[in-house]
């Protein structure tokens, strides 16, 4: 069989955003292990490292003098203020990556999304994860055993405000299971892979197509 030329296209920005416990971040872990042609978004940040985290990994830990430039110069897609730390996606880095085809992925929250759809809504796909109850979003949260009780209740009292936020979303799911979940995920990126608009070569290999001597 000859070589097929497929047309160029432009990546795009895949967002998953829940409240905490609810599996984003698992969702994400499973897409950047399993996923080809997808980059993972690596946000800066301000604050100290810690020695369980790996600069250039988890984080890019830089000053607040180089922060603050960024955001001035607008050479991030989003950023915050976090405890007094500061938080951001660099642009360069994330427009390298669409150009060149291939799919950004971005474990933010709503704010962030919201920033980002602003300045680039025609490359972002947005997905909010959903718990199945609240009573199942603090069992998840307790066997986690990372927090204190008042932080757990702080975080739940967070997740309402963040749940609310669902209808400013292009997909939700519900994470009743995590297979389930992941799949629909993936089913979700394989069609915006595929939309039309999404492939900058298309129409100039419509065009050769259409100029082939029939066989």
């Amino acid at each position: 069989m000859a070589d097929v030329l497929r047309p160029a296209r432009r990546g795009l920005m895949l967002i998953l955003s829940s409240p905490s416990g609810a599996g984003k971040s698992t969702l994400t872990r499973l897409l950047s292990q399993n996923e080809n042609n997808l980059d993972l978004s690596i946000s800066v940040t301000t604050r100290q490292r810690r020695s369980s985290e790996i600069d250039g990994v988890h984080y890019r830990f830089i000053d607040r003098a180089s922060f603050d430039q960024m955001r001035q110069h607008n050479d991030l897609l989003e950023w915050a203020e976090v405890h007094g730390n500061g938080y951001g996606t660099p642009r360069r880095d994330v427009e390298t990556s669409l150009r060149e085809g291939r799919d950004v992925l971005f474990d933010i929250d709503w704010q962030g999304t919201q920033q980002i759809v602003k300045k680039a809504r025609e490359d972002v796909v947005t997905i909010f994860i959903l718990p199945p109850s609240m009573a199942e979003l603090r069992s998840r949260l307790v066997r986690r055993a990372e927090d204190a009780p008042e932080v757990i209740a702080k975080r739940l009292q967070n997740a309402r405000d963040e749940i609310a936020r669902w209808e400013k979303y292009d997909y939700v799911i519900v994470n009743e299971d995590v297979e389930a979940a992941y799949a629909s995920v993936r089913a979700i990126l394989t069609a915006e892979r595929l939309k039309r608009t999404r492939a900058t070569g298309l129409g100039e290999f419509v065009e050769r197509l259409l100029a082939e001597p029939l066989p």
